[in-house]
This record gives structure tokens, C-alpha cells and sequence, in this order.
């Protein structure tokens, strides 16, 4: 017979980790295109520590 307080303890657990997760504010932003700094087009690129 399956343990009442593990099968309760283990769904516990995976709501409050499904609530923490929704609860993030960087959830709902997407950041767009401009905002990541991409090498520009034809400039080679260069090793960091060279």
C-alpha cells in the first residue's frame, strides 16, 4: 500500500515548486532583439585574452 504521507509530501513539494516558478517576473518578458549586443556583421571576431 502506498504511503499517504510520502504521495502527499511529493505532490506538496512539486506544487510548490510549479508556484515559485510561475511566481517569476522573468517569465513574462522577452527581451527583444536590440537589447542583446551581437558582433557586428563583417568585423571579425577576436578571442577573449588576445
Amino acid at each position: 500500500m502506498i504511503n499517504n504521507l510520502a504521495l502527499g509530501l511529493s505532490h506538496g513539494l512539486m506544487i510548490l515548486a510549479a508556484f515559485l516558478l510561475l511566481r517569476r517576473p522573468d517569465l513574462d518578458s522577452e527581451p527583444s532583439p536590440h537589447d542583446v549586443a551581437s558582433p557586428k556583421p563583417g568585423r571579425p571576431r577576436t578571442p577573449p585574452g588576445a
